[in-house]
Formats: C-alpha cells, sequence, structure tokens
C-alpha cells in the first residue's frame, strides 16, 4: 500500500488524534504514519483497522 494510501486510510478512521488514543500512542507517532505509511507491523497488529477492504468505500464517493 502506497503512503497516499495510508494517509487516506487515516483520515477515514477519524484522523491521527483519534487513532493515537485508541491504541495508545502519541498522536505525533501516528501523524507521521501520514508522511512515511503505517508500519507493516502495525497493520499486522491490527488488521482490522488498517487491512479492512471497506475502510475507504464512504470516502470515494466524496471524490
Amino acid at each position: 500500500m502506497e503512503i497516499s494510501k495510508d494517509k487516506e486510510v487515516i483520515q477515514a478512521l477519524g484522523g491521527s488524534t483519534k487513532i493515537a488514543v485508541l491504541l495508545g500512542f502519541k498522536k505525533q507517532r501516528v501523524q507521521n504514519w501520514t508522511v512515511r505509511g503505517i508500519p507493516a507491523h502495525v497493520k499486522l497488529k491490527y488488521p482490522h483497522l488498517f487491512l479492512n477492504p471497506n475502510i475507504n468505500k464512504g470516502s470515494d464517493s466524496a471524490a
């Protein structure tokens, strides 16, 4: 998955702050993922969030 897709996933899930609170990470760590991409080990640990094929279904119609 390319970085722009990771950024879209983060936005679709409610943004960096919401994900950071949900996962117990610092906001800056999650914010860095919008630039560097979500690390593979994080995607594998939380597949229901980051590997869900339906996550961007709602945002596709807005584009």
